[in-house]
C-alpha cells in the first residue's frame, strides 16, 4: 500500500476549496499546469476520479468528496504534529486550544491573529474536532482552552458569539417542497443534525439523508455539489450559497452559541492571559 502525498493532498483540498485550479494554484504557489498535474498524479494513485468539470469550475465526484474528508484529516495532523514539536523547551508557553468545526473554519481565523499581535511568545497549539469530544479531551486535561456549542456550567467559561442558523443550499439547488427533502448532515453526535431533524419532525415534513460525513469541509462541498440541504451557522453562508426558509416552507432553526471554556483555574498563566483576551473579543 502506497502512502498518499501531503503535497498532492493540499492541492486536492485547494481544489475543493477554490472551486477552479486558477484559484487553487494561486493558493498553493504553483502554475495551473502543475496543479493539473499534480491531479493527475493523485487521480493515479488512488484508481479513482476525483473531480469532473463543472462549467468552469470544478466538482468533486462522490471518491473526491470521501477523499477530501480524509484529505483534511491527514493535512490537520502533519501541522499538529509540526506544530507540537516546534516549541522547543524555553522557547514559548504551549495553549493548547480546541475548536468546533465551524468555529475554526469560520470565526477564529479572525481570531487567531490578535491573539498572536497581544501573545507573541504564546505557541497555539490549535486542534479541531466535535464540541461533544472537544469537552471530553478538556475534561482528561488533554487541552487548556476549548470552543464549543455544549454547555457545562461548572467550568469557566466565556459566551464568544451566537449566530443564526440557516438551511443552506448551492445557489442553483432546484429545491422541490413535495419531495422529502435531502439533508447533508454529519455523523452523530451532531448539534447542528439535531436542529434540523428535530425542526422537520415538528413541522411534520418529510426528510431523508441524502450525504454524511465527519468533516465540515466534505460537508461544505457537497452542499456546493448540489447534493441536498444542511442546516449551519450563517457563518458559512458564501456567494456559491443560497439560504432557504419560510418562503420554501422550511422551519426556522434556532441560534447557536459558541462558548470558550478553560480547563480549570489550575492552568497556567498564559492560558489565563490568553482567555482574558479572548473575552474581549467577544460578539
Amino acid at each position: 500500500m502506497r502512502n498518499l502525498d501531503l503535497d498532492l493532498l493540499r492541492t486536492f483540498v485547494a481544489i475543493a476549496d477554490a472551486e477552479t485550479f486558477a484559484a487553487a494554484a494561486h493558493r498553493v504557489h504553483r502554475t495551473q499546469s502543475a496543479v493539473s498535474q499534480q491531479m493527475q498524479r493523485l487521480e493515479g494513485h488512488v484508481g479513482k476520479t476525483l473531480l469532473v468539470k463543472n462549467g468552469r469550475s470544478k466538482r468533486l465526484t462522490e471518491d473526491g468528496l470521501k477523499l477530501l474528508d480524509y484529505a483534511r484529516r491527514i493535512i490537520a495532523l502533519n501541522d499538529e504534529a509540526n506544530i507540537a514539536l516546534a516549541a522547543g523547551p524555553g522557547q514559548a508557553d504551549v495553549v493548547r486550544l480546541g475548536a468546533n468545526h465551524d468555529m475554526a473554519d469560520n470565526i477564529l481565523p479572525i481570531m487567531l491573529g490578535r491573539i498572536a499581535k497581544a501573545h507573541p511568545n504564546v505557541l497555539l497549539e490549535i486542534r479541531t474536532g466535535r464540541s461533544p469530544f472537544l469537552m471530553e479531551e478538556l475534561r482528561k486535561g488533554e487541552l487548556d482552552l476549548a470552543i464549543t456549542t455544549r454547555l457545562d456550567p461548572e467550568r469557566p467559561r466565556i459566551m464568544l458569539r451566537t449566530s443564526p442558523t440557516v438551511w443552506l443550499c448551492a445557489a442553483d439547488f432546484p429545491y422541490e417542497r413535495k419531495k422529502p427533502l435531502p439533508l447533508i448532515v454529519s455523523n452523530e453526535p451532531s448539534l447542528f443534525r439535531a436542529l434540523a431533524i428535530d425542526a422537520l419532525d415538528k413541522a411534520h415534513m418529510a426528510w431523508r439523508i441524502a450525504y454524511l460525513s465527519l468533516n465540515l469541509g466534505a460537508i461544505r462541498a457537497a452542499v456546493r455539489a448540489g447534493l441536498g440541504v444542511t442546516a449551519r451557522n450563517i457563518e458559512m453562508l458564501t456567494p456559491d450559497l443560497r439560504v432557504l426558509g419560510e418562503a420554501e416552507g422550511l422551519p426556522r432553526l434556532p441560534d447557536v452559541t459558541f462558548h470558550l471554556y478553560m480547563r480549570d483555574e489550575s492552568v497556567s498563566d498564559a492560558v489565563k492571559r490568553v482567555f482574558e483576551t479572548f473575552r474581549g473579543m467577544a460578539f
